[in-house]
């Protein structure tokens, strides 16, 4: 089977939805043989920041000399962008024979994408040896299909209303969904999160004998700078080349595991780890700027969280242009209503359109928030046209590309090939 046959398989069980679980990922791992048992893993969640978290804990453990895999979701452009070894993805051929040895068992069992990709990229980090995988969750935690790990350390970036349809419709929920990733006698790292769910995590972690660490207890601010003070680290100098506030908060999160972690309390790896964050990993999609005159600026953010911290930094250069313009599409189970209304009044123009994914909010499901809110806006079908008519038309003006990681994926691919 070529990698293109083995693509096609392995992306049309997204027709098997997502099946929240873990008996068929664990029955899948033991009759591979179990791969994730030997790996020294590091276990990440959150509604925000955990793709950012998870590359600056690789970078810095890459600059520290360690072979390192990173396991992220979505990819943008390509497949392999999912599964990196010192950032270099999973190559085609190990892909292809993977999937292609395995495929009586994919379609008897009917294992969904994730669950195979997952088992794949804990397969393909033993073979390749690394010292340490640091492994983001897909959705939630507790029936994520990572939740088979037996971490060094777990990590909770942030917490939001997100996936309210399957994770629950409180804080409290959510906080519970992505507290079952913690496990007995791992260190627990934890972000800025509301105290509802402090106090719920903090709780799990007492249950299960694991010691947490509240990034605020070791953090100072002051002068809109962030100052991190560990028995390890003292550590001020933030160049990080991702923009917006919100990316110190991620880095200096990273830089608590690793100390705690690792004991690498050398300033200068860590500033490397944090500088050389997008060479070492590939990380995209961050207040990415992937064309100018005119502009293309793309951000990730994919919740009314998100989209706050994106705006925070938007809002500090949007006089920049002679026009904004925002291109926004979602998936449906996301809070559209809210991530529209904290856009609304930002640009001068709005245009809404459907990603080529299965969980996509469709036309008219965006027709009814934006009626809802009093939004004017306007329905872009064919992306691509669109694009190539912003990029022959003013030079100082700027397109906004946020709601979702698929739709991002969408216009690098298209940008990719104009």
């Amino acid at each position: 089977m070529n990698i293109q046959a083995s693509l096609d398989k392995l992306f049309s069980l997204h027709n098997f939805g997502v099946k929240l679980g873990l008996e068929n990922i664990r029955n899948f791992l033991n009759h591979i043989g179990n791969p994730q048992d030997k790996l020294k893993t590091i276990h990440i969640a959150g509604s925000n920041g955990k793709g950012s978290t998870s590359s600056f804990i690789a970078s810095i453990l890459q600059e520290s000399g360690f072979r390192v895999g990173l396991y992220t979701s979505p990819h943008f452009v390509k497949f392999n962008e999912r599964i990196l070894i010192n950032g270099r993805m999973i190559s085609d051929d190990y892909t292809a024979e993977f999937i292609d040895k395995h495929s009586h068992y994919i379609d008897e069992h009917q294992l969904t994408f994730f669950e195979v990709t997952t088992a794949l990229a804990f397969e393909y980090f033993l073979f390749q040896k690394v010292d340490y995988a640091i492994i983001e969750t897909g959705l939630g935690g507790r029936l994520d299909a990572t939740n088979v790990l037996n971490p060094l350390a777990c990590v909770i970036t942030s917490i939001s209303l997100e996936h309210t349809n399957i994770l629950g419709d409180t804080i409290e929920n959510i906080a519970y969904e992505k507290s079952e990733i913690i496990k007995k006698d791992a260190k627990v790292f934890m972000g800025s999160l509301p105290e509802s769910a402090e106090a719920l995590i903090e709780k799990k972690c007492e249950e299960v004998k694991s010691q947490l660490f509240f990034l605020g207890e070791y953090i100072i601010e002051k002068h809109n700078e962030i100052i991190l003070y560990t028995e390890e680290l003292d550590f001020e100098e933030w160049e990080v080349p991702l923009r917006g506030r919100f990316q110190k908060y991620n880095a200096a999160l990273a830089a608590l595991v690793v100390a705690k972690t690792f004991e690498i309390d050398d300033p200068a790896i860590i500033t490397r780890g944090l500088k050389n964050v997008a060479k070492n990993t590939g990380l995209q999609g961050r207040y990415e700027f992937v064309r100018k005159n005119p502009h293309i600026l793309v951000d990730s953010a994919h919740n009314p969280s998100g989209i706050k911290c994106f705006l925070e930094e938007f809002k500090t250069e949007k006089n920049n242009y002679k026009e904004t313009i925002l291109l926004f599409g979602a998936m449906r189970d996301k809070n559209i209503e809210e991530m529209m209304t904290e856009l609304k009044g930002v640009f001068n123009q709005i245009y809404i359109t459907e990603i080529n994914y299965e969980r996509s909010a469709l036309f008219n499901q965006l027709r009814e928030v934006v009626q809802r809110i009093n939004l004017d806006v306007k329905e872009i079908s064919d992306i691509k046209s669109f694009i190539k008519e912003f990029l022959s038309g003013d030079k100082r003006n700027c397109l906004v590309v946020t709601g979702s990681m698929y739709l991002l994926g969408e216009v690098k691919k298209i940008l990719a090939k104009l």
